[in-house]
């Protein structure tokens, strides 16, 4: 099982990954050298999306259509997902 996910920085802005493991991954993210570049200078990160798959691929092409997504669509994507 994949997790896609959004991370809200503590700068706002937003970030978008995928893992098997979403608690684990939050917290590399927030506390250790094992998360991303981009986020080790913006903690702590909240995750505010999350969404399932069966594998791998499918995780990664929905990650690549949504980091091509404008912000404004990112966060219209949240919402929705906040509403379920």
């Amino acid at each position: 099982m994949y997790y896609l996910y959004i991370l809200k920085c503590a700068d706002k802005t937003l970030y978008t990954g995928i893992t098997t493991d979403l608690k684990r991954r939050v917290v590399e993210h927030n506390d250790s050298k094992l998360g991303a570049k981009y986020t080790s200078s913006r903690r702590p990160v909240k995750i505010v999306y999350s969404r399932k798959f069966k594998n791998r691929s499918s995780a990664s092409k929905e990650e690549a259509r949504i980091k091509k997504l404008k912000r404004g669509k990112k966060l219209d994507l949240i919402k929705k997902n906040v509403k379920r």
